[in-house]
């Protein structure tokens, strides 16, 4: 007998399992499979359904509940499957009443939710870094997008609670967390930004080594924050960048806010503040009406900005948002324009590895003799170590995809 949880998604994702644990074990769930899903792309609920499927060949007799983003916009769908017992909303899922009490779906309009609740976690099982949640939801209506309408608004934790849990997790022998949400640069406790809230961390929890940033808006970024990339050496030179495209029409009619000169502006002044920053970013391919001109200026963006660490979307129309009624590109243009831009990111990786061939290195430790740089880049490990440590390494080459260590 057994409760297990399957994630899919972002790092938002990664930590809810671990609340999700705790709160449908309290409620004396057992032999069940929870499958925490996610809405980015269709081929992510795809994904998600083609798991529930194989889930009940597996384990027949098991209870399976279906949660997450997209059981909160595609309920109804989920509900239909006949490997699925219960759908859980992504409030629901928090709720120990919640996963104690019978009926098929519960899963309750979200947008009305105006708080953030507190969760408290030890550990996040496997990993040797952990995220803390410091914001859930959005506020911006970007045209591709549907995860404010499985997020609902922005609403933010509250600082004391942030530095609570970070401190927590710090104690529990954590030498790296995390910071996630879905739009952590709107991070907002009155009129507390994530800069203040990033200097409150380092300052009142000095037994953390290492704090890293998820994805980010660079229009967004306030004055702290900057100050803090420049002068905090524990807060970690990355910085993943929701970008999405390098043509000013194209943003436009994503409904971005940024511009394509104000994305190089930003990386730019990092530069300038940091030498060493690493920067990656999400970039969609094939977006609808994009022309071979407006896509060659995503593809020179990544040397525009000095991306190295590329996370490529083919556009995916998501019914229920603007840009799936925009006129869409054929499938096979828009594969292919995502395999030139994976190439681009390649490239950008391999440049990045091979200037760090010599260099020192400080590493965290994860498990399967792998490790991460600073910069968040991959390392083989030359032999045995324990997962969660942090060590200086000399790097000696590369094998394309991570750096090789002494």
């Amino acid at each position: 007998m057994s409760l297990d949880v399957v994630t899919f998604g972002c790092r938002l994702n990664t930590y809810e399992s671990e609340v999700i644990k705790r709160a449908a074990g309290g409620a004396g769930l057992d032999d069940a499979v929870v499958v925490n899903t996610c809405a980015v792309t269709a081929e992510a609920v795809r994904q998600a359904r083609q798991a529930i499927r194989r889930l009940r060949r597996e384990r027949p007799d098991a209870h399976i509940v279906v949660t997450g983003c997209a059981a909160q916009t595609d309920a109804g769908e989920f509900a239909k499957m006949p490997e699925v017992d219960r759908v859980l909303g992504n409030e629901e899922k928090f709720e120990r009443a919640a996963w104690a009490a019978g009926g098929r779906v519960a899963v309750a309009d979200i947008m009305p939710v105006t708080a953030m609740r507190a969760s408290s976690i030890d550990a996040i099982e496997g990993r040797s870094r952990a995220f803390v949640q410091v914001q859930n939801g959005c506020d911006h209506r970007c045209t591709f997008c549907i995860i404010p309408f499985g997020r609902g608004n922005s609403r933010s934790l509250p600082m004391h609670d942030v530095v609570a849990q970070v401190r927590r997790l710090a104690v529990n022998g954590y030498r790296e967390v995390v910071l996630t949400g879905v739009d952590i640069t709107g991070y907002r406790d009155g009129d507390t930004r994530l800069g203040a809230l990033v200097k409150r961390i380092l300052r009142e929890v000095p037994e953390l080594a290492r704090l890293r940033l998820s994805s980010i808006d660079s229009v967004e970024a306030d004055a702290d924050l900057l100050d803090a990339l420049a002068s905090e050496p524990r807060l970690m030179p990355h910085l993943h960048l929701s970008l999405q495209a390098g043509d000013d029409l194209i943003l436009k009619r994503m409904k971005r806010r940024h511009s394509r000169g104000q994305a190089i502006a930003f990386c730019e002044q990092l530069r300038r503040l940091r030498p060493e920053v690493a920067f990656g970013a999400d970039i969609i391919a094939g977006f609808p009406t994009e022309s071979e001109d407006m896509f060659r200026r995503s593809l020179e963006l990544v040397d525009d900005c000095g991306l190295s660490q590329l996370h490529v979307f083919p556009f995916s129309p998501r019914p229920g948002t603007p840009a799936a009624r925009m006129p869409q590109l054929d499938r096979a243009l828009i594969k292919e324009r995502a395999r030139r831009l994976r190439e681009k990111g390649e490239a950008a990786l391999l440049a990045q590895l091979e200037r760090a061939v010599g260099t020192r290195r400080r590493v965290l430790t994860e498990s399967g003799g792998i490790g991460r740089t600073e910069q968040f880049m991959a390392v083989r490990l030359a032999g045995p170590a324990a997962a969660g440590a942090i060590i200086d390494l000399t790097i000696t080459g590369h094998d394309g995809c991570r750096l090789l260590a002494a």
